[in-house]
């Protein structure tokens, strides 16, 4: 179980970081795990060149779920929906052990996200370590929406 919770995936769950509220954000989506009991909201600010300006999540989540969603908050601040969109497909693979895949210069993103790499061991725990993420892209999609 060590393997599941490293220090980085512990230290993120007891302290996560931007687990708040952005009012007026135009771009929410809930995420729901009815099988763990969790259910978290994504909240996603864009400027005019479509990059994350601000992002945050709120709601109940298990250790994995919040750890996941704090660590997703600090990788994607800054980045664009093309790249929000290549880490959360590098992630994916991350904790489902897929493919490896390309190159796309956000190595040190990747790198951080690792800490969730056990996961891969544990197929049960994929959806909490996935419902933020998956939030996520449905807030990208479109307004107020439920992934």
């Amino acid at each position: 179980m060590s393997d599941l919770y490293p220090p980085v995936v512990l230290d993120h769950s007891r302290h996560p970081r931007n687990r708040r509220t952005i009012s007026g954000c135009a771009h929410v989506a809930t995420g729901e795990n009815p099988a763990c009991g969790d259910e978290l909201r994504v909240f996603l600010a864009l400027n005019d060149f479509e990059t994350i300006d601000d992002i945050a999540f709120d709601g109940k989540s298990c250790a994995i779920a919040t750890a996941s969603a704090s660590l997703m908050t600090e990788v994607l601040l800054g980045k664009t929906r093309v790249q929000a969109r290549a880490l959360f497909d590098r992630f994916y693979t991350i904790v489902t052990g897929g493919a490896n895949a390309p190159d796309d210069g956000m190595e040190a993103e990747v790198q951080r996200l690792g800490a969730l790499s056990a996961l891969r061991d544990y197929p049960v725990r994929e959806k909490c370590a996935t419902l933020a993420w998956l939030a996520m892209l449905a807030a990208l999609e479109s307004a107020d929406r439920r992934a």
